[in-house]
Order: structure tokens, then C-alpha cells, then sequence
């Protein structure tokens, strides 16, 4: 698999639609009524309408020649929900491309018009059922143009694109920890912070609206205020604690609990068989600990 295709001879197919039988079939009854009669005119109509035929056929064909399929974002959701994959069809001639249909299971999803030097994004979407990574579904691609006379259509093709899914979250539950909590600075201690900690000594270079002044004032050392961090609750987030469980329902829970420890503010960490994941906070710590668990015991 890649995630460019670009669709040629070999990936291309086409045959007449109900219209185009019909229309082959007037052209057969007209011919041989200009042979019965022997009628110019008749002739003359019957060899255009047939060259319209033949030209349909050459367009409908390039409608689809060398269009570009190629894999965008997918988002990762959880088991359960809908992934949705983005994927762009383009276009590099200088040729508009029209009536271009997309479709996913024999379904069609989205018909688009691509203008030349274009592309255009279809979103596809497929609904989960268990964690890991999930693989974009095979599409297709049509048209008509530009007469509805034949129908040409490309194989099912398969881009090397993937979703990851995380566990599904179980109900809300109780956060339980290996140890007892601590409380750690999440950001240090470093001037501009919100939350004050403490004095020092003054320094030259010192900002001047750090000094703390009512103690100048009153005749005193010169001292510079120091501001840092919140302080906020540090956990683990521990497999063992979850014994008599399954695995799934291990990871489930343990899936909500890092999203309830987010929510919360705190700092916490991740404790796996043979795997752990260093106490943190925000939206790439949750990331990474909802990917390991995840990926848990998958081969990847």
C-alpha cells in the first residue's frame, strides 16, 4: 500500500449504461432504415450520432486517467466512536475534471467537480469496534461524463492510512494510585509565574516590579519577590492496582482515569507490564498514555 495512487490504464474500467444500450440500439434500428431506404440524410445522421459515441467514450475515460488519490489527517477516537479519514483527489492537468464520484462499500459518498491544478477532500468514515490501529476502507472512484452513455470506474483501491483507536473508557470510577500522592511544581520555580512562593535576596538585573517594596519602605534588606508554578497532585496511574480485572476492563479503566486526571490538573504517570510512562501533564502526555495503552500487548 502507499498513500499516493495514481489511477492509469490498468486500474480503470468502463461499459455502456442502460442509456448507452439504448442508444446503441437507435443507432442500429436508424442505420438500417438508411439501408432500407437507401436515405443520404439518414446515412449522414445515423455516422454523427455514432462519432458522439465514440468521443463520449474517449472523455469518459480521460475524466478518470491519471487522477491522484492521496491519504490526509484521521484524528484518533475512541473503540466505539466513528473515525473519519480525510483523503484528497487531484488533480494536475490542465483539464477540468467533472462528475467525479467517490465511493466507499459499494456506496456512494460524495460526487465532485475538480477544477484544473485542483483537488478536492472527501472524508471517509468507519466505525470502530476495538482499539489499535484501524485502517482507512478501500474506495473507488466513477463517472459519467460526459453524456451518461458510459460508465468507467476504477478498482477498489487501499491507502496506506491508519486512525489509531483508543481503549474505550469505561464508567466513571474512583482514581486509585500505587503510592501516596505528592505534590510537585508543575512548572518551577521561574519569574512571571502566577502563584507566589517566596522572597530572595536582591540581585542586579532584578525586574523592578518584583522588588518587594514595603519591606524597602520600612527600612529593610532589599528583597525581589519570587513567583513559580501551581502546585497540583501527582499519581500513578498503576496496572497492578486493578487486579481480578481483565485485561480490557484493565485498560478501559485505567483509560478513564487518565482522562479524569487531565480534567482534574493533575501530574500524572503510567505504570504497564514492562512499560511505564513518567508523570506529566497536557494534551501530548494524554496522547502518549492513552497511545501506549492503546497499543497494549498489539503487535504494531
Amino acid at each position: 500500500m502507499s498513500d499516493t495512487i495514481t489511477f492509469g490504464r490498468r486500474q480503470l474500467f468502463m461499459l455502456p449504461t442502460r442509456y448507452g444500450l439504448l442508444f446503441a440500439l437507435l443507432l442500429a434500428v436508424q442505420l438500417a432504415a438508411a439501408i432500407n431506404y437507401g436515405n443520404g440524410l439518414a446515412y449522414a445522421l445515423t455516422f454523427l450520432l455514432g462519432s458522439v459515441a465514440v468521443v463520449s467514450m474517449l472523455y469518459t475515460h480521460r475524466n478518470l486517467s491519471q487522477l491522484r488519490l492521496s491519504a490526509g489527517s484521521s484524528a484518533p477516537v475512541f473503540a466505539g466512536d466513528l473515525a473519519r479519514f480525510k483523503i484528497f483527489l487531484a488533480n494536475d492537468s490542465a483539464v477540468p475534471r467533472l462528475g467525479i464520484c467517490i465511493h466507499q462499500d459499494k456506496k456512494q459518498i460524495a460526487c465532485v467537480d475538480i477544477a484544473a491544478h485542483d483537488s478536492a477532500a472527501v472524508d471517509l468514515s468507519l466505525m470502530t469496534v476495538k482499539r489499535g490501529y484501524l485502517t482507512a476502507p478501500p474506495v473507488m472512484i466513477s463517472t459519467r461524463f460526459p453524456l451518461g452513455l458510459l460508465y468507467s470506474w476504477s478498482r477498489r483501491m487501499t491507502l496506506a492510512q491508519q486512525c489509531l483507536v483508543y481503549a474505550r473508557p469505561a464508567e466513571p470510577l474512583p482514581l486509585q494510585t500505587s503510592s501516596t500522592e505528592t505534590f510537585e511544581s508543575v512548572a518551577g520555580l521561574k519569574p512571571g509565574g502566577d502563584d507566589f512562593i517566596g522572597v530572595r535576596e536582591f540581585h542586579a538585573g532584578d525586574s523592578p516590579h518584583h522588588v518587594d517594596w514595603k519591606a524597602v519602605a520600612r527600612g529593610g534588606s532589599w528583597y525581589t519577590k519570587q513567583f513559580g508554578g501551581a502546585y497540583q497532585a501527582t499519581l500513578w496511574l498503576d496496572w497492578d492496582t486493578l487486579a481480578g480485572l481483565g485485561v480490557e476492563q484493565r485498560l478501559s479503566v485505567l483509560t478513564r482515569w487518565v482522562l479524569d486526571a487531565e480534567i482534574a490538573g493533575m501530574l500524572y504517570g503510567l505504570r504497564l507490564p514492562q512499560h511505564s510512562v513518567a508523570p506529566a501533564n497536557g494534551a501530548d502526555h494524554q496522547h502518549q498514555c492513552l497511545k501506549v495503552l492503546a497499543l497494549f500487548g498489539l503487535d504494531t
